[in-house]
């Protein structure tokens, strides 16, 4: 009873860990991309 435990503990954590790692992995991906220049980020002068 104690193996089939610690072996759903463990299968469990691996989950935990793979889903962890693919979070981590697409966090990479998406920092690495570089980003669009913004038209906000455009100075535009002001009448008044």
């Amino acid at each position: 009873m104690a193996v089939s435990i610690a072996l759903a503990v463990s299968n469990r954590l691996r989950i935990i860990a793979t889903a962890f790692l693919c979070l981590m992995a697409a966090q990479l991906v998406v920092a690495s991309c570089t980003p669009e220049p913004a038209p906000y980020a455009v100075r535009v002068g002001v009448a008044r």
